[in-house]
């Protein structure tokens, strides 16, 4: 449902809202003596990477521009206060500006600002944690410390996911699809789930990422195997994954829909003839109308059914259903600025909450007495007492089960109040009554590690009944998008 936004009494109060604006097409039509503005000045930028302008009477969400530019802008998109927009021209670029280095943006889904400089991602991520910090949780952001970059803008992700199509996305309106091949592998279109964008070079993951991808692409049509079709639900090839730890391991798992006799094995002895270095070769026959995989079963077809990532010393075993962070260093960087704000002498008793394969929990563990994990996956439970295992980690404990039910006040008597908490919830943030939870136990810290600063500010809100924020530090796992994450350290008042 698109959220529309009116009747704001002034425009920094829409500001703190506006990366929520999305606007229905049928959206109120525009006069053409109305659609084109000159000389917008850009202010900012929002969501999905749009800059943000103003006039007398509107707020404008102006594709591909960048704060500091000055654009003549063409309306696309109407409502009473606010429009979508896009450049006619650019007037005077921002010092923020440069050429973005893949072919691909714009079109692709991913790395919307790859158009602004990185220090310029990073002062809008840092702004934007401190936005929702200050207007949100109404959180004195004072003491703020400055944001961690990424040591690496290209090729940081450890995994990504791509899908087949048989109806490519035609990136020109002169391009006639009789005369072209229409079957793409590669990202989703945004706005169109059933349009693929043919990906020929992604700056997001390491080499041989890209040639994995392209020959198996090229070797699928080389063979006539159909490409899935998202509104029929047919076709021979779904999905693609690919994941390469930080050891340099890989795993390449293949998800049909409906393949004929033999076109399996015939696909996957391609993949482990011209790719032996794959550590884990995995495939998948899905034929529900969603592309989730956790409830499928997994044929490993040569090597092993995981691979190994590491972080200062412990190894962590990583399947194809196992959640670790997509930018392997930068996961170090954050699991060690959490580990600091804990403040962990040895005899603490930690619960870490919403602790996916345990990964910070293990990380955390030679530093305290006891860890004890809860996560609502029960398949990454088993991968957190996995990985304990493998590093002969014996002072943790996992549970598997919804978070507001797990943390129970039995469950605390018979474990133990704990000295420091550790939470790290997905982006919707933590359950009303997990918050409430929290505030019966009174822990004298809480390390509040989130993906989202909008709802880590809300949940803030209700912990400042008993807590102080006194420690604020983001960190940018995923340049040239708009996404960041956020440490915060919390102490029972006195």
């Amino acid at each position: 449902m698109p959220v529309i936004i009116n009747g704001y009494k002034s425009f920094m109060q829409m500001k703190n809202r506006y990366k929520f604006v999305f606007l229905h097409p049928m959206s109120r039509r525009i006069p053409q003596e109305k659609k084109f503005l000159k000389d917008i000045a850009i202010i900012d930028i929002a969501e999905e990477g749009r800059g943000v302008g103003k006039t007398e009477d509107l707020v404008l969400f102006v594709e591909k521009a960048v704060p500091g530019d000055v654009v003549d802008v063409e309306l696309m998109r109407k409502k009473k206060n606010f429009a979508e927009a896009r450049v006619t021209s650019l007037k005077e670029a921002s010092s923020y500006r440069v050429d973005p280095f893949c072919e691909h943006f714009g079109v692709c889904g991913g790395c919307k600002w790859q158009h602004m400089t990185y220090d310029a991602q990073l002062k809008f991520k840092q702004q934007s944690v401190d936005n929702a910090l200050s207007r949100i949780g109404k959180v004195d952001t004072s003491a703020m410390e400055s944001i961690l970059g990424s040591a690496q803008t290209e090729y940081y992700r450890n995994k990504l996911e791509y899908t087949f199509s048989n109806k490519k996305w035609l990136t020109s309106v002169d391009e006639d699809a009789s005369q072209l091949e229409m079957n793409a592998l590669g990202f989703h279109v945004p706005g169109r789930f059933d349009k693929i964008l043919d990906i020929d070079h992604c700056f997001l993951q390491e080499d041989p990422s890209n040639e994995v991808r392209n020959s198996i692409r090229d070797f699928a049509l080389s063979q006539g195997m159909t490409f899935y079709d998202l509104r029929e639900h047919s076709g021979v090839l779904r999905n693609l994954i690919i994941r390469i730890s930080s050891t340099g391991e890989m795993m390449v798992i293949v998800v049909f829909a409906y393949p004929e006799e033999g076109q399996v094995e015939l696909l996957m002895e391609f993949v482990k003839e011209k790719f032996p270095q794959v550590a884990s070769l995995l495939y998948i026959v899905n034929q529900k109308r969603n592309d989730t995989i956790f409830d499928q079963d997994i044929h490993v077809y040569a090597g092993r059914d995981f691979i190994y990532e590491e972080m200062e010393g412990l190894r962590y075993k990583v399947g194809p259903k196992s959640f670790y962070q997509t930018n392997s260093a930068q996961a170090y960087e954050l699991y060690k600025i959490t580990r600091d704000f804990a403040n962990l002498k040895g005899d603490e008793l930690v619960y870490d909450l919403y602790t996916g394969a345990g990964t910070i929990a293990n990380f955390v563990a030679k530093k305290a007495r006891e860890v004890v994990g809860v996560e609502y996956v029960p398949t990454a439970i088993e991968d957190a007492k996995v990985n304990s295992s493998i590093n002969d980690i014996t002072n943790t404990k996992f549970y598997a089960g919804d978070m507001k039910d797990v943390l129970t006040p039995s469950f605390i008597a018979e474990h133990g109040k704990p000295d420091v908490v550790i939470t790290d919830p997905p982006r919707a943030g933590m359950h009303a009554d997990v918050v409430a939870r929290l505030l019966e136990m009174e822990s004298p810290r809480i390390v509040y590690v989130s993906c989202n600063a909008a709802t880590q500010a809300r949940d803030l809100v209700l912990l400042g009944e008993k807590y102080e924020v006194k420690r604020i530090k983001p960190v940018d796992m995923f340049p040239h998008t708009q996404h960041v994450e956020n440490v915060v350290l919390l102490e029972l008042k006195k």
